[in-house]
């Protein structure tokens, strides 16, 4: 029954968290509007379903996605991994020795962002209001190469304990001067895919990644190097983006002249 309880107090959590914005929405409709609302029925249906969704997903995230991805971390990190097959000494005493999390983190960070709804989301509106001109595959392997460059960069940050405002600092400061150079059509979408990324499917593998990471290598703080994972998951798709938006010109430019 513990699992029961704890659902229903998820459920009790998430009612509180959501009743603000069906206040507000419901107040402009009725007091500001002054207008009955339509398909209330199916409206609250669909709050009720929004809820449950929620609770579910909450209540999923507590007992599957945050445990494993820190599983997945302390094993990775584990000494009995770590050991020389042959001595069977522990020598993870180079960042070099910690390779397997690299690769981890560019694979789920790919994985979990060609998943991401929110990004789906997105790249089929883009491709409709750009009357095709922006690919909704074509998007999302930009946006999910750039998340998983960024999270594999961020647990190489972990690993070798180097400050984290050296890299988000150096990241902006690229993704400026790369403003200037990117096709104008591409900057807002570009800026926006550093934010649809980070949600539902990707924040909580990462950040449990992040802390499971900061608490298995020696001399690492869960609180100073666990967090910061999710900057990089939201820094890298921007640059990605337009750097897919760039090489496309490009390649479309250097057609032309053959053309010609």
């Amino acid at each position: 029954m513990e699992w029961l309880a704890s659902l229903l107090d998820t459920l009790l959590a998430t009612l509180r968290d959501v009743f603000p914005i069906a206040a507000v929405i419901f107040g402009f409709q009725l007091l500001i509007l002054r207008r009955p609302i339509p398909n209330l029925r199916r409206t609250l249906f669909g709050f009720f379903y929004v809820l449950l969704g929620l609770s579910l997903f909450l209540q999923g995230l507590e007992q599957a996605l945050f445990p494993l991805g820190r599983l997945m971390a302390e094993q990775l990190t584990h000494p009995e991994f770590l050991a020389d097959e042959t001595t069977g000494l522990l020598q993870a005493t180079h960042w070099m020795d910690y390779y397997w999390v690299y690769i981890f983190a560019l694979a789920i960070g790919f994985s979990t962002t060609v998943a991401e709804p929110s990004l789906i989301a997105v790249a089929i509106k883009a491709n409709q209001v750009s009357g095709g001109a922006i690919g909704v595959w074509g998007l999302r392997i930009a946006v999910a190469i750039g998340v998983a460059v960024g999270i594999s960069l961020g647990t190489w940050r972990i690993v070798t304990g180097y400050p984290l405002h050296y890299f988000i600092i150096t990241g902006y400061i690229f993704v400026i001067f790369q403003t200037f150079y990117a096709p104008r059509i591409i900057v807002p979408l570009a800026y926006d895919s550093g934010g649809v990324t980070t949600s539902t499917v990707t924040v909580p593998l990462v950040a449990a990644l992040g802390l499971g990471l900061a608490e298995s290598v020696p001399g690492r703080s869960p609180l100073l190097d666990g967090f910061g994972l999710i900057a990089f998951a939201s820094l890298c798709p921007i640059i990605s983006v337009m750097a897919y938006a760039q090489i496309s010109e490009y390649r479309s430019k250097r057609s032309a002249r053959k053309k010609a």
